[in-house]
């Protein structure tokens, strides 16, 4: 879990990270505002180092311009699948696999630079190291936070009885996030007292299973026969629902860490549960047994690659409820903390990175300082909720059209390759740069209303 503290121009900045050891969008915003000399950045983070659990990560083209931005794009091109040159590129290659004769292309989605792959602790470790030293402070689980006013310091509690005082919190805990749970119980009993008002709110704390089950496991690529799809296919899903299995299903394959390794990701999904508390452990190793019953009957090539994964893991797929609002005061959510959502759309990394791009130009802004930080808090707020919201829920939607569990769809492959190529246009509705104007207008029309009343 992180969590982020900041000193700027009088101001303490925390950010708390996830237990997994370090999120993306904590360490994405600290490696930014640590470049601003008037702020002072600290990170406090659950694990005793900064690790990273699952294999691949994906961004997009609008996320390669931050990192541009950022000043980071040639130490990320250097651990890249590929080196981006923004030539068109696959972003996925969509197959119908499941039935025992070979299966067929029915999609093969193309964008400026594809689908930009990497190892995800190869990506992580670009940002740990552009991190200054000192600033990441280890085994430091948050227990709570504590401030007599809206305007007063902020107290981090911390499950080792240590403290330490800020004054702006940004909680990057990821999807079980402590930040999140205080601040909605907070809201809660604040609306309670108002209008009675306290299932509506606290309901949003708790993430929810999907109904989704998936197996991870990491190929080196030597293992696979030359010639293989998953080697020659920059990203490739095979989609499908037969068979006497009762979960609708789709395998996603792709090559990472310059095309050594091929990471496979594949889904079991029964959306008439997703709602329904998930019992046990939401990560566990599982028999690969497991997961060749479960692909029983599908194309030799998906077979094939299955067969490949001696330790497949089996990870239970939560997200959040889309969150009516990510700040109170002085404490913000970024990342999985404010909109955990499945990965179907491969977009959680790149909108952390979103969020965190937006909220660290706004914080270094010359005209922002204590005062202000509410209001530039809800600047960030107005620019990416409705935005990341957006994902989260076609993320899910996405998730029902590759296992032909789309109401309006079903399994017309001519169809639904309309509809799936459709759903990228978020990745270049925008530029940051546009988005950048537009939060600057927002929060400079903002004081200006404000200051008239």
């Amino acid at each position: 879990m992180v969590w982020l503290c900041f000193f700027f121009r009088c101001l303490w900045y925390s950010v708390l990270s996830r237990s997994s050891g370090g999120g993306i969008c904590g360490l994405c915003l600290a490696v930014s505002l640590s470049k601003d000399p008037s702020i002072e950045v600290s990170i406090y983070e659950a694990a005793q180092r900064f690790s990273e659990i699952g294999a691949g990560v994906m961004i997009w083209a609008k996320t390669w311009r931050i990192l541009e931005i950022m000043g980071l794009a040639d130490q990320f091109s250097k651990v890249a699948h590929a080196p981006p040159d923004g030539s068109i590129g696959v972003g996925f290659d969509f197959r119908k696999s499941d039935q025992p004769q070979e299966g067929f292309r029915f999609l093969l989605s193309e964008m400026p630079y594809g689908c930009i792959r990497f190892h995800r602790a190869h990506f992580l470790d670009v940002l740990i190291n552009n991190l200054p030293e000192g600033i990441a402070h280890f085994n430091k689980r948050l227990s709570s936070y504590t401030r007599s006013s809206s305007s007063s310091p902020i107290t981090l509690c911390f499950a080792d009885d240590s403290t330490a005082v800020c004054d702006l919190v940004i909680g990057c805990d990821g999807i079980k996030s402590t930040i999140r749970t205080q601040m909605y119980r907070e809201e809660a009993e604040r609306t309670k007292n108002e209008r009675g008002d306290w299932e509506s709110i606290v309901g949003y704390i708790e993430p929810v299973w999907s109904g989704t089950i998936a197996y991870r496991g990491l190929i080196p690529a030597s293992r696979l026969k030359e010639g293989h799809s998953a080697l020659s296919r920059p990203m490739m899903v095979s989609i499908g629902t037969l068979s006497s299995y009762t979960a609708a299903r789709h395998v996603v394959s792709y090559s990472i860490s310059q095309g050594s390794i091929v990471n496979v990701v594949t889904f079991a999904s029964e959306p008439e549960k997703e709602g329904i508390p998930y019992e046990g452990p939401w990560v566990t190793e599982c028999s690969r047994q497991e997961l060749l019953d479960c692909y029983a009957d599908w194309e030799p090539e998906v077979e094939e690659l299955l067969q490949c994964i001696d330790k497949p893991t089996r990870w239970a797929i939560h997200h959040l409820k889309p969150l009516p609002f990510y700040v109170t005061d002085r404490v913000a959510l970024l990342g999985d903390a404010a909109h955990a959502m499945t990965p179907h759309l491969g977009a959680g990394a790149g909108q952390a990175i979103e969020d965190a791009y937006i909220l660290s130009l706004l914080l270094q802004h010359p005209d922002t300082d204590i005062e202000s930080i509410p209001l530039v808090l809800e600047a960030y707020e107005d620019a990416r909720l409705r935005k990341a919201q957006h994902i989260l829920e076609g993320s899910w939607d996405a998730a029902l059209l590759y296992e032909f569990n789309s109401e309006m769809y079903g399994s017309d492959c001519n169809r639904l390759a309309d509809v799936i190529q459709r759903q990228w246009g978020w990745v270049w509705e925008s530029t940051p740069e546009e988005d950048e104007q537009n939060v600057l207008k927002w929060l400079s029309e903002q004081k200006r209303l404000r200051k008239v009343q």
